[in-house]
């Protein structure tokens, strides 16, 4: 294998390492907000996942390792097509969006409720603290 083989490969090891990391995150995402725990570990995988969007979004929907893969030789440019199955790396934008969505509702209901059950407690604390002085 040549050097520019080499570097290729590695490419797409590092973004299929880097694709895994970023879908872990996604899968936590989404498994803390149905478990509506909607804490400092859900917002650290969150913004990584967000950090990931708009990484590709900025660089207009294209993976930015796709210019770097075809410098390296890849006719296509693809660095998804050794190590992820064809349908699902042409297909990641369209199942990323309705999960991204799917997560931001289930946070927003979870700190939503969260800060209503917070107002709750507190007018009854401040009633209670009210009666107290009387």
């Amino acid at each position: 294998m040549d050097e520019r083989g080499a570097l290729l490969r590695a490419v797409k090891v590092f973004h299929t390492f880097a694709w895994f990391t970023i879908e872990s995150c996604m899968v936590y995402v989404l498994y803390s907000g149905v478990r509506k725990r909607s804490d400092r570990r859900a917002g650290i995988a969150a913004a990584v996942v967000a950090v990931e969007s708009l990484i590709f979004a900025g660089n207009g929907f294209r993976c930015p390792l796709t210019a770097v893969a075809r410098d390296l030789g890849d006719s296509t440019g693809s660095v998804t097509d050794i190590y992820l199955p064809r349908w699902l790396a042409r297909n990641l934008p369209a199942i990323h969006v309705p999960l991204i969505i799917i997560a931001v509702v289930l946070h927003w209901r979870n700190i939503r409720g969260r800060q209503t059950a917070a107002g709750t407690a507190g007018g009854t604390d401040a009633a209670r603290a009210g009666r107290r002085r009387r």
